[in-house]
């Protein structure tokens, strides 16, 4: 097929996509107002709560068997290759543009996670309708491509909520530390050490951390007061609540991995399988409900991604360096380690060479950052305004890069 050919086809659905968000920020402008912040916050929660679940679970359900799952054991992999590789280049971008602390976990989400749901479920499958698509029926492809989109939105949202949740709290928080740290300092005075006592606190005027913290503000004392010695297994149980405090797993277990988890149990189970996918099958209304709910994913997710960016317009102090360091990180870089990759597995015959399959592991290289990293923002209160504006410029690259990407891609599985 000529490249021309290709690019026609690749460039269809990202039209598709360009103008359905056009249409969700023209409806969020403030003179319109029917997606306003309310509105955004109450559809989001549909799609979030009840549109990717049933998306996720009636596609797996319909595809997944014990002889696909031989072919999808790659993909877990390769999304974490994804992060892994987009993590090293932001460092490498935060060491050179030297970032304020509190934005430094949002470069690293935005090199580190790409939209692996939303911009996959909607590409592929249009891509698979268009005429003259190399990945033949399109009735076949769409099932397959959507399938393969699902599974990549449930391990990129556990990837994302387990990773990137977590280096913007952190980094948030060192931010607010130091915050916090510079304007005790304008308003501290010295303490007094009272009574020649060595377990007397230097400075704290909140008695509460005081007593909670008395050992680590106390003095130097002699050998004769040492601390008793604390056991393992509470030191043990300690750390396991430390961790399962600061580890959000409400957030890590998404609806949408539910879904998947679902669609897998249905899927793979010969019993369950056989009640409800199929023709025949005695309870096909629970799938076929499941799959008419999911329907409504794409473009109610499409319209809010629209409605979503056109906070972007608003402008913050964010450098421009950094963000054409994330649009070459995104765009450029992670596409060629992707091409790099994919070709390796296929050589050793690690990855069996099905076109529609290799095409979304590419595919996974090229996609812009991930929409919940704003979410994720908002949570902890840091870079809100330089995530919008990040958004804003990526999402708009984005229909000129996945064209040329996804006609690239194609030609290379064709």
């Amino acid at each position: 097929m000529g490249f021309l050919n290709l690019f026609i086809v690749a460039s269809i659905p990202v039209l598709k996509v360009l103008l359905v968000t056009a249409l969700g920020s023209f409806l969020a402008l403030d003179s319109i107002s029917i997606l306003g912040e309310d509105a955004r916050k109450h559809l989001n929660r549909v799609v979030f709560f009840v549109f990717n679940p049933a998306l996720v679970s009636s596609n797996l359900a319909k595809t997944i068997t014990y002889e696909s799952m031989i072919k999808l054991w790659f993909m877990p992999i390769n999304i974490l290759f994804t992060f892994l590789i987009g993590s090293a280049l932001g460092w490498m971008l935060i060491q050179i543009t030297r970032p304020p602390q509190h934005l430094r976990g949002l470069i690293l989400g935005c090199c580190a996670a790409g939209n692996l749901g939303n911009m996959l479920i909607i590409i592929v499958p249009a891509v698979c309708k268009e005429k003259g698509s190399p990945f033949g029926d399109s009735d076949v492809c769409s099932t397959y491509g959507m399938a393969y989109s699902s599974l990549s939105m449930a391990i990129g949202a556990i990837y994302l909520w387990s990773y990137v949740y977590n280096i913007v709290r952190i980094s948030s928080s060192k931010y607010t530390e130091g915050i916090d740290e510079s304007s005790s300092k304008s308003s501290e005075e010295p303490s007094k050490v009272m009574n020649g006592s060595c377990r007397e606190p230097l400075l704290s005027k909140d008695l509460s951390i005081l007593e909670n913290q008395a050992d680590h503000f106390a003095l130097p004392c002699s050998s004769s007061e040492a601390r008793p010695q604390v056991p393992i297994s509470v030191k043990f149980k300690q750390y396991l609540k430390m961790l399962s405090g600061k580890i959000n797993l409400k957030a890590l277990f998404a609806p949408s991995t539910i879904g998947a988890i679902v669609g897998f149990f249905v899927g793979l189970i010969p019993l369950i399988r056989w009640l409800m996918i199929g023709e025949s099958a005695p309870l096909r209304v629970i799938e076929d409900s499941a799959y008419l709910i999911g329907e409504g994913a794409i473009p109610a997710t499409t319209l809010i991604m629209g409605a979503n960016l056109l906070r972007g317009l608003r402008g913050s102090d964010i450098h421009v360096s950094l963000i054409v360091g994330i649009i070459v990180i995104r765009y450029i870089a992670l596409p060629l380690f992707g091409i790099l990759i994919i070709k390796g597995v296929l050589h050793f015959g690690l990855v069996q060479s099905d076109p529609l399959y290799t095409f979304v592991l590419l595919l996974q290289f090229a996609v812009p950052p991930a929409m919940n990293i704003g979410t994720i923002t908002q949570l902890f209160g840091a870079g809100e305004k330089e995530c919008s504006v990040i958004l804003l410029w990526t999402y708009g690259l984005a229909s000129i890069s996945l064209t040329l990407w996804s006609t690239f891609f194609m030609w290379l599985v064709a």
